[in-house]
């Protein structure tokens, strides 16, 4: 692939189309019984996003010549990942939000209790995507288990929940850089570091490349997450799907908070340049990738 055959849009679209698909055929059909925990996680599934997690883990993948297949099991299980933990940020004891993505959360559909399961539901089917689909012909068992491990790491305690429990308890406190770059690579940058750690592990990477691919995810995860404060300052509410001003009026750390808007905006390029410059090793099919990270910083939604 080069950047000549194909947008960004084009590869975004089309990424997200194999994604649904392969969603589409891991999870149970909505009439498995108990059908209402099928149906409330399907729901969020399928409501909408940008499937950013999965395809950046395509696109490691295809940066170091892996093909699709390999990784689409790893990629649906990060998506699940990240969908319970919106299910469950959205819930009266955390961020207490009656719309995601345009419609009514999860647990104004279907109940608090529901909503609770469903997001349990989906981080654990999570791994039994990743374990039971992978396809193990092309996958070696030793790097199968390290990527189930990295992503168990980036989910839990050592990353997206550590950096939630941080910060609810900084909601209301005095602005501190060190604390907010603890939330932000763990709350964020940890799920999409490990979302290109997984797809160049699976793609079969050298050390160089991984390496590579590696930084390239904390600097775009970092980038992501201050451009997605700045959203929550500037944002258009009916183009976001959620309501915008929250960060302020419940006090959250963040980097508008901290530095001012046009600094963030200044620092999130800078992460961008960085993360292009990452991958300068890497041939023309990490353009994907490269035009992705520019998205990051760009984008409305």
């Amino acid at each position: 692939m080069t950047r000549n055959l194909i947008s960004l849009d084009e590869y975004l679209e089309s990424r997200k189309t194999l994604v649904d698909q392969a969603l589409e055929l891991y999870l149970p059909a909505e009439s498995t019984e108990p059908p209402v925990i099928f149906r409330s996680a399907r729901y969020s599934v399928f409501a909408g996003g940008k499937r950013l997690r999965p395809i950046l883990c395509i696109g490691a993948a295809e940066a170091v010549g892996g093909p699709i297949d390999a990784v689409m099991p790893a990629a649906c299980a990060l998506e699940l990942i990240h969908t319970y933990s919106l299910i469950h940020d959205d819930l009266p004891a955390m961020d207490d939000d009656d719309t995601r993505r345009g419609k009514p959360t999860s647990h104004r559909v279907f109940g608090e209790a529901v909503a609770i399961l469903a997001g349990d539901a989906l981080l654990t089917d999570a791994f039994r995507i990743i374990a039971g689909h992978t396809p193990v012909g092309f996958v070696r068992a030793e790097t199968l288990l390290q990527v189930i491990q990295e992503v168990a790491l980036a989910a839990g305690w050592f990353g997206m929940v550590g950096g939630q429990v941080v910060d609810i308890e900084s909601e209301g406190k005095a602005p501190d850089e060190k604390t907010l770059h603890f939330i932000h690579t763990r709350k964020t940058g940890a799920l999409i570091t490990v979302s290109l750690r997984a797809g160049a592990l699976l793609g079969g990477a050298d050390a160089d490349a991984l390496d590579a691919l590696t930084e390239y995810g904390r600097h775009v995860g970092l980038a992501f997450q201050i451009a997605d404060d700045i959203l929550n300052v500037e944002g258009d509410a009916r183009s976001l799907g959620k309501g915008t001003g929250s960060d302020r009026s419940r006090g959250k750390l963040t980097y508008p908070a901290l530095v001012g808007v046009e600094t963030s905006k200044r620092v999130a390029s800078e992460l961008v340049e960085k993360a292009v410059e990452d991958l300068r090793a890497l041939d023309e099919r990490a353009e994907p990738l490269r035009m992705i990270a520019r998205f990051i910083v760009d984008r409305k939604t």
